[in-house]
């Protein structure tokens, strides 16, 4: 039995390629395509999402180094946002309870596309993961276990897939021009953040997508281009700071500077494979998911990792990277002034989650919402794992704490309402309540808006 629980998992919901392969197979078969057409779509459904995340493994390598030499030259110490260590250190206590609890996340999901208005299914599977994680150590620690303790953080999870995507799909409405796609990374909550500070700034600000440039510098219209000028110096600052003794560890005999631009260049070589990824799985993914929006849950939207958003606005990406970034370091400095615990800038957060707010931002808010909403979300996002750190150290984690802000929001009401403190819960779900509002407030409602209603 177990062996089996695992397969299903790990091996199918836990392999996000074989999931959204699988989904894109089954959707095929709904619609009765041939079996030549079945083939082609659920390989190219796979090759899409293995390219996308060459894309990203390239990208989280170059930052990870870019991080490392970040910190060491600077000379910076503190907690950092690292929710692959956390998950580690849970599963060795928790890893059946963590398992079953993604698997009911899934299915409550399911359930409630199927029954309600709310038509999205959630296919992040690291994401789901990170809220199994949380759910089921906050869970743990109040005294739940076995059953309660799974449909614990299972329906509450479960419900956040679907509330998430909800919230913010008339912004992704107005990003890509379609309904046809849904946006599913728990970090929602700091995007409509974004959102909602650059409809206030950004009123009259032009695209970032609409930068006019003289001749001379025309060149850098060109987003790859633009991309290089703006990440090799990134990467150089850091590393003259960082000094040739340290990155001599990484860069096998290599010039430590040259090493540094190469790792720019090969940043930007993974953001192109991680476009034409983006492009070939939604290529094939969107038809074939008709297939279940036909027959199982009608109208159904896949609700997809953050990086589906970057190509609708390359500029707005790096924006809302370089203004995250920005923002945290901002954060890491003042919030300790105020008992807070030191969170030390996390570059692959920052790029991921502060690109696609960068897109949000600039969606409602043009250039000046993308780089004053970005700088709002990097101050947020280091504001939210610093109150979450006390939390997590009265469970035994010490050092690390959770990035995603809609992970972390999750955490802290379900803490908070274990420990018996009803009006921080209240008020945390107002403060996300009053965010979606006022950012989706004036735009025709769906059915998806109404739930800012019942809220």
């Amino acid at each position: 039995m177990n062996s089996v629980i695992n397969f299903l998992v790990k091996d199918l919901l836990g392999q996000a390629s074989i999931l959204i392969a699988f989904i894109a197979l089954i959707g095929l078969l709904l619609q009765k395509k041939s079996a030549g057409k079945v083939v082609e779509g659920t390989f190219k459904t796979l090759l899409g999402f293995l390219i996308m995340m060459a894309g990203i493994n390239i990208i989280v390598g170059t930052l990870t180094f870019l991080n490392t030499i970040f910190t060491h030259g600077f000379g910076m110490k503190g907690y950092i946002t690292d929710v692959a260590a956390i998950a580690g250190l849970a599963s060795r206590e928790l890893g059946s309870e963590v398992a079953l609890t993604l698997l009911v996340i899934f299915i409550v999901n399911i359930i409630i596309a199927r029954l309600t208005p709310f038509k999205y299914i959630f296919l992040t599977g690291q994401a789901l993961l990170w809220m199994a994680t949380i759910g089921a150590v906050i869970g743990y620690k109040a005294g739940l276990t076995g059953l309660p303790l799974i449909l614990t953080g299972g329906i509450f999870g479960g419900i956040m897939a679907v509330v998430m995507p909800a919230l913010a799909q008339p912004v992704v409405r107005r990003i890509t021009d379609s309904d046809d796609v849904a946006l599913g990374h728990f970090c929602t909550i700091g995007y409509l953040l974004t959102a909602a500070v650059a409809k206030v700034v950004g009123k009259g600000s032009r695209s970032t997508e609409d930068l006019k440039l003289p001749d001379n510098f025309k060149f850098l219209q060109d987003t790859y281009l633009s991309m290089a000028v703006v990440m090799v110096p990134m990467y150089l600052i850091p590393a003259v700071a960082a000094g040739p003794e340290f990155i001599g560890q990484y860069s096998n005999g290599m010039n430590y500077l040259m090493y540094a631009f190469m790792q720019s260049i090969q940043f930007v070589a993974g953001v192109f494979v991680l476009y034409s990824g983006v492009r070939l799985l939604l290529n094939e993914l969107v038809p074939a998911f008709r297939g279940i929006a036909m027959r199982l849950v009608p109208d159904a939207k896949p609700a997809l990792d953050c990086p589906v958003m970057f190509p609708y606005a390359p500029n707005a990406v790096i924006v809302g990277f370089l203004a995250t970034t920005l923002g945290s370091v901002v954060g890491m400095l003042v919030f300790p002034m105020f008992g807070l615990a030191m969170i030390l800038p996390g570059l692959l957060t920052n790029f991921f989650a502060g690109g696609t707010a960068g897109v949000f931002g600039n969606a409602l808010g043009g250039r000046r919402g993308a780089m004053i909403g970005g700088f709002v979300h990097g101050l947020f996002i280091t504001f939210l794992p610093a109150i979450l750190v006390p939390m997590l150290e009265s469970y035994g984690f010490t050092g690390v704490t959770f990035s995603d802000s809609d992970v972390i929001s999750t955490g802290l009401i379900l803490g908070h309402a274990f420990q018996g403190n009803w009006l921080f819960v209240a008020l945390f779900i107002v403060f996300i309540t009053l965010i979606a509002w006022f950012v989706n407030g004036k735009s025709p409602k769906s059915h998806e808006e109404k739930l800012h209603e019942t809220l």
